[in-house]
Parts: C-alpha cells; sequence; structure tokens
C-alpha cells in the first residue's frame, strides 16, 4: 500500500487488488458490505471486528496503517474510505467493495421504494372505497385496518397487491350496494361474481387471497367471526346472498336407504332398491336428511370399482365413496350419517396416500378397519405373487396406521403397493 492519490477511479493495481483480497481481510469486508448495505451505500458509522487471528491483525495493520494487536478492533467507515481513496486503490469504499465482489444494494433505497409502494397501495384502495358504496359502511375502515396489519397483502409484489385489494373493495361494493348488509336469497353465483370481479370464475376461489379478503369485510358486515374452516366459509358466502359451488363436487354413495319422508330420501331409497349407485352433491346434503336406522352400518371404500362392482353384482351394503380423497362433500356425509347412529367399516388402498386417507376417516368417524390390518395385507401380497400378478413398489416408507401398530413395518418389509382392487373378491363377500 503506497500513498498515491487519484482522481478517477480506475480499476486498482494488480499489487493492490491482490492485497485487497487476501484471506485476512474477508471478514473486514463482509462487515463493510453489511455496514454500507444499511447505510444508503454511504461510508458512515463504524464496524467491530472481535476474536482476530494473527493472519487478519496482520493484514489489518497494513491496510490501515496502524498497530492492529488485540483481539479487537473498531474501524470507522469514513476513515477506511479516505484510507483506500489515497492509497494505490485510488477508489472508494463502495466502489472497491464492488470491484471486490458482486453489486452492493442499497437496502435503504430498496426499504424506501416498497414504504413508497406500500403507502401507494393503500392510498389506492381508500380511493377506490370513496368511489363504492362502501365508503357507508361503518365497518369498512376496521376491514381496511384489519388487512393492513395482517400482512398478507403486503407479502405480494405491488402490483398484485394493488389488483387484489381493488377487486376486493369491488366485489364487497357489489355485496352492499347499501348501507346495511341484509340477509336475502342469494342473488349471486360464487364463479358469476369472480367473473364479474376478476374476469375469471375462479378468482374468489377457496383459499385465494381475494376471497379471504372478500370474506373478511362480510364477517365484519354481519358481525361475525372469520370463519376457519371450508362448511363455515360457505355459510358466510350465503349471508351475503352468494351461493358456493356446491354441485361440482359429489361424493358417490350405494344402497343407503334415509328414512326421511321429501323425495329426496325416497329417491335413494329407490335407487338402492334398483342396485343403483348415486352421486350426491354438497348442495343436496343441505336439503337432504340422511338419517338410516339407528345401528345401520355403512361400508366405506376409496375407489369407485368398489361401488362398480357392488352394483353389477346386486349387494345389498350400505356404502360411501371417498374416491381417493376426503373431500368437503364425503366428510359432511359421514358426520350426518354419524349423527344418526350409523357406524363404519373402512377399507382403501395399502399405499401411503391409502393409509393417511384412512387415518383420517376412521379418526373422524371412528370407522373400524375392514380388512386393513397387517394381517390382511400380507395375505394379498402373498396371493398376488402366487397369481403372478406384476407388482408395483411401495415408494417411500408407509405412514404409522392408527389402527394397526404393525401394518406399516409389515408393509415396509414387503415393500408392495396393493390397490383395494386386489381384494375386490373378498370385499364383496362383506357385502352382502
Amino acid at each position: 500500500m503506497t500513498g498515491r492519490e487519484s482522481a478517477d477511479e480506475h480499476p486498482p493495481a494488480a499489487e493492490a487488488f491482490a492485497f485487497l483480497t487476501r484471506p485476512g481481510l474477508t471478514r473486514l469486508w463482509t462487515a463493510v458490505r453489511t455496514g454500507l448495505e444499511r447505510n444508503g451505500l454511504q461510508p458512515a458509522g463504524s464496524i467491530r471486528l472481535e476474536h482476530l487471528d494473527a493472519q487478519e491483525r496482520e493484514a489489518l495493520s497494513l491496510l490501515l496503517a496502524r498497530p492492529i494487536t488485540g483481539p479487537t478492533t473498531t474501524i470507522r467507515l469514513p476513515d477506511l474510505d479516505t484510507r483506500l481513496r489515497t492509497s494505490a486503490v485510488g477508489r472508494g469504499l463502495a466502489s472497491t467493495l464492488e470491484e471486490l465482489g458482486p453489486s452492493l444494494t442499497n437496502r435503504r433505497a430498496v426499504r424506501d421504494a416498497a414504504a413508497a409502494e406500500r403507502a401507494r397501495v393503500w392510498s389506492a384502495a381508500q380511493t377506490e372505497v370513496e368511489v363504492t358504496s362502501l365508503s357507508a359502511q361503518p365497518w369498512t375502515a376496521q376491514w381496511l385496518e384489519e388487512i393492513r396489519r395482517g400482512g398478507a397483502l403486503a407479502r405480494q409484489g405491488p402490483n398484485t397487491a394493488a389488483t387484489v385489494i381493488t377487486q376486493a373493495v369491488r366485489t364487497l361494493a357489489m355485496l352492499f350496494p347499501g348501507t346495511a348488509p341484509r340477509s336475502t336469497p342469494a342473488i349471486w353465483g360464487r364463479g358469476e361474481l369472480a367473473t364479474r370481479a376478476t374476469g375469471s370464475a375462479h378468482g374468489l376461489d377457496d383459499g385465494t387471497l381475494l376471497s379471504r379478503l372478500v370474506l373478511r369485510g362480510i364477517a365484519l358486515a354481519h358481525g361475525v367471526e372469520l370463519p376457519a374452516d371450508a362448511p363455515a366459509r360457505r355459510a358466510l358466502w350465503r349471508t351475503a346472498s352468494v351461493t358456493p359451488d356446491e354441485v361440482s363436487s359429489t361424493v358417490l354413495t350405494f344402497g343407503l336407504r334415509p328414512t326421511g319422508g321429501t323425495w329426496r330420501e325416497a329417491a335413494l331409497r329407490e335407487r338402492a332398491d334398483h342396485h343403483t349407485e348415486t352421486h350426491v352433491t354438497l348442495r343436496e346434503l343441505r336439503t337432504l336428511r340422511p338419517e338410516m336406522p339407528p345401528g345401520t352400518h355403512v361400508h366405506v371404500c376409496e375407489n369407485p370399482h368398489v361401488v362398480e362392482a357392488a352394483a353389477d353384482t346386486g349387494r345389498t351394503a350400505h356404502m360411501v365413496c371417498t374416491s381417493g380423497s376426503a373431500t368437503t362433500v364425503v366428510l359432511t356425509l359421514l358426520d350426518a350419517l354419524a349423527a344418526s347412529g350409523c357406524t363404519f367399516a373402512y377399507h382403501g388402498d395399502f399405499d401411503c396416500p391409502g393409509i393417511t386417507l384412512a387415518n383420517r376417516i376412521m379418526q373422524r368417524s371412528g370407522a373400524e378397519p375392514w380388512r386393513m390390518r397387517a394381517a390382511d395385507y400380507e395375505y394379498l401380497a402373498t396371493r398376488t405373487q402366487v397369481r403372478g400378478t406384476p407388482q408395483i413398489a411401495l415408494a417411500g416408507p408407509p405412514a404409522e396406521a392408527v389402527w394397526d401398530a404393525e401394518l406399516a413395518p409389515t408393509m415396509d418389509a414387503l415393500g408392495i403397493t396393493l390397490h383395494e382392487e386386489a381384494a375386490l373378491d373378498l370385499l364383496l363377500e362383506d357385502l352382502g
């Protein structure tokens, strides 16, 4: 290092650059980079280095032109900036770090820009509110403040945040065109409302940020808590005259003979008499009364092929099929049947997702395992081997089965996936 000044910030001489990149200065540059980025790239303040080793003390002494003898030192960034400018490096601290490593980030400027963008988003939201019917709603200010405090909108990019909050305001303005909430007959389908507000029929689908913001507004308008589950969210939509999609998702049933006196229960009984399966929608379950004689035993399966085979062979059992997923409509029906005093037996696939689904169904409904124990799995695995059936390897370690501690280790040992159809003949024997 020599005391040569340079007005122009040319690349440092090879010797100077080699000195700056020596290992003894690595921690210094890391700390300086952090300080500069925090301070708007200005050489202000100081840094403190601790636990210095001999190599670091030597390098710092040469760089600073003063002896560093202890394990700790404090370095003023203005002094270091001046030292670099008047040395063979011939450039300031920020320029030196740019030469040594990746570009510096002005984190203060980034923070300021982000704050300005957030302010712009909220200003636009407030302006949007003022030109809609929401300006007269007593809950609007609280709604905006809760969204601001919640942080979900702030985690979005500024353009996305501005779009979503604007869409939320316009959606709520369509739902509350007057000054008070009204529980009127449904006049909007959720897909129709979403299309009007966002251009997409899926814009208000459950789980989207927009749907959460709109539901928060509806909850405040009606003075209720924000719902925590899907059925409660659908109920809240209905209080704002919005009909959720309750027809696209169905639960497959067979042989159910509810005792209710309406045409809906009669239709199920008639289809059961004709050994015909029935798809029931969530909308139907809102009005259907699936009350069964107390003690009715319902067989629950995972795969529709089991129901199909039961129908083809004229079985008389009561059946519900999850179709591979514990959807809301499936759980709603099982809950209603359980409330009427039904008991359940469950069978599904012997694979990782199948055991996970079985755990959920059994824990929720109190179902007993239906040919789903370790001995059943071992028997089916042996039978497929004897028959020469092509085998599918088990993907990953199986989940622990809540009903049989031996099932997971048995599946892990044999390593075979067995879909429900592998036990179809045995299941049909149980279905009457």
